[in-house]
């Protein structure tokens, strides 16, 4: 054989060396997403939230955690033959709460984003909402455009500001420096109703249920206009496509059996689900 055709089948053999081992690194990098398994073997996973999001997520006076999401997890961890563990977090830090494996999910009324995706994993969405505009009774706010200058109020890391932040023509109106955040969504609107912010863009489910369980329908007026709609998602670490996987099919069951919409007529009066 000369050495030319040496040379030739080397090369081949090296490539042909090299294309398996990929393969198998591939397939190594696939088999390594425990996600599931750990689950599984725990017996639950782990739901942060924020705790002060009622209806999705709330807590009661007796110290209980209650709510829509909550109910729903309980389901969807029912049909995974798992249970759920509930652990309140600060909202501004739940990225870092999932990546560092504090928590395995972020379920609670978890808007879906672009922003988000690169930190991650979203379930299918199962409820839609839109960001709300809240002003006391009797403002001369009516529409975005007399927001133009006034103060407003949100909670700090939530969609509220990036959905403000989207409608460019009004968040140019009103200004950065006129815009405050908070930690919690009943902070929010008590610097309305002391008159410290004019407005508050609030997430739409959450408002209209605790205006009406706290009464507070004829101090706070909700405009019929607001923010473009928003998908609810189940938040999972980036590689746990298994879990997410399991969630997803576990929500395809209870909404075929008509769980997802008895728990939300329980919350919310009608179906809201997806």
């Amino acid at each position: 054989m000369n050495t030319k055709k040496i040379i030739a089948l080397t090369a081949a053999f090296v490539m042909g060396a090299m294309a398996l081992t990929g393969c198998g690194e591939q397939t190594d990098t696939a088999d390594k997403d425990t996600s599931l398994q750990k689950v599984q073997e725990q017996g639950y996973f782990t739901l942060g939230l924020d705790a002060d999001f009622a209806p999705m997520g709330f807590t009661e006076e007796d110290g209980s955690i209650v709510g829509f999401d909550i109910d729903l997890a309980n389901a969807v961890a029912e049909k995974m033959g798992v249970k759920v563990e509930v652990k309140p977090i600060d909202w501004d830090s739940k990225s870092m709460e999932l990546s560092t494996g504090k928590i395995d999910v972020i379920w609670n009324g978890f808007s879906i984003t672009d922003e988000r995706r690169q930190e991650v994993l979203f379930s299918n969405p199962y409820l839609s909402t839109k960001q709300s505009i809240i002003v006391k009774t009797g403002s001369d706010i009516a529409t975005k455009a007399d927001l133009a200058g006034k103060k407003i109020a949100l909670q700090d890391g939530s969609t509220s500001e990036d959905a403000l932040k989207a409608d460019t023509a009004t968040y140019e109106t009103i200004g950065d420096d006129n815009i405050s955040r908070f930690k919690e969504n009943s902070q929010v609107l008590m610097e309305v109703d002391a008159g410290r912010a004019d407005a508050a863009v609030i997430d739409e489910v959450f408002v209209r249920y605790y205006l009406t369980k706290e009464n507070l329908l004829d101090k706070f007026t909700v405009l019929e206009e607001g923010f473009d709609e928003e998908d609810y998602a189940v938040g999972g670490r980036l590689g746990d496509n298994a879990l997410i996987e399991a969630i997803n099919n576990a929500l395809d069951e209870c909404k075929a059996e008509g769980i997802t919409s008895e728990i939300s007529t329980k919350w919310f009066g009608e179906d809201l689900i997806k």
